[in-house]
Formats: C-alpha cells, structure tokens, sequence
C-alpha cells in the first residue's frame, strides 16, 4: 500500500528473476537501461553490498548531467536492494524483485521520501519516467542473452 510519502511504480517482464535480477546487479548492464527514454549512464562506483557505495553520472538528451550518489542498505540477492541518496532530491529507493513462473518475474520501484510535499514535487516526473525506464529494462532483456 502506498501513501503520499512514496511513488510505487511495477511491472511483470517476461524474464526469469535471475535475468531480472543481473540486470540491475551487473553494473555494465544496469548502466543500458537506467533512466528514461534518451538517457545514457556512466557508473563510477557500484559496490553491490550494505554500505557500498552507487554513483552515476545520468546524462540526459537535453545535454544535461545529472550526478546521483547513493549508498547501499539492503541487498537481498533475487529480492530486494535498497539505498538512501546521498544527493538532492533525497529519498530511500527500494527495488523488489518478485518471482511469477519460470519465464516471467516482476520488478518494483518503491521511493521513500521524508515528506508528502518531497514526493509531490518529483511524482508528475517520476511516474512516466519510471514507465520509461522499464521499457529500457525490457529492450535490453529482449537483446542481451541474458
């Protein structure tokens, strides 16, 4: 259930949850398909474990750069990783993996911010740009091999 402090975006990808779940793990891979239609990533640091470090340079069609730095909270293997931004706009990030069946999974994202206000100024963005990025996800399933 979700409340005025968080965006909450799923979707079901035909894709078992070990493919779903490298997708995001490996940073060569996650750096394909993070972020909205048009963006492209560069990962500096991606230190999957409890107090790793994950910063990235987002750069956007505009010519814009956007600088994120986080650190990790919670890695559960096929399940579930979380982290806290450590830069503006501050909010904790969970992403949830589900298994369905051999071929399908579902994948969460779940933004946590520290106030009603926080999370109405990014929700006209992040909704459709979070559409967008599972899009990505699932083009770059679809040609990987994974």
């Amino acid at each position: 259930m979700t409340n005025e402090h968080e965006i909450v975006s799923s979707r079901i990808i035909s894709a078992s949850i070990d493919k779903l779940y490298q997708a995001f793990a490996d940073p060569e891979k996650l750096a394909q398909w993070w972020g909205p239609k048009g963006f492209t990533n560069t990962i500096h640091a991606f230190d999957l474990r409890v107090g790793g470090k994950f910063e990235l340079t987002m750069h956007g069609p505009d010519k814009g750069n956007y600088e994120n730095a986080s650190v990790f909270t919670k890695v559960i293997p096929l399940n579930l990783i979380s982290w806290h931004r450590i830069t503006q706009p501050w909010f904790d990030m969970e992403v949830i993996f589900q298994d369905i069946d051999t071929n399908s999974s579902s994948i969460t994202f779940r933004m946590i911010f520290d106030s009603a206000e926080s999370c109405d100024k990014l929700r006209r963005f992040v909704e459709p740009n979070n559409e967008e990025n599972f899009d990505r996800l699932e083009a770059m399933l679809a040609t990987s091999g994974l």
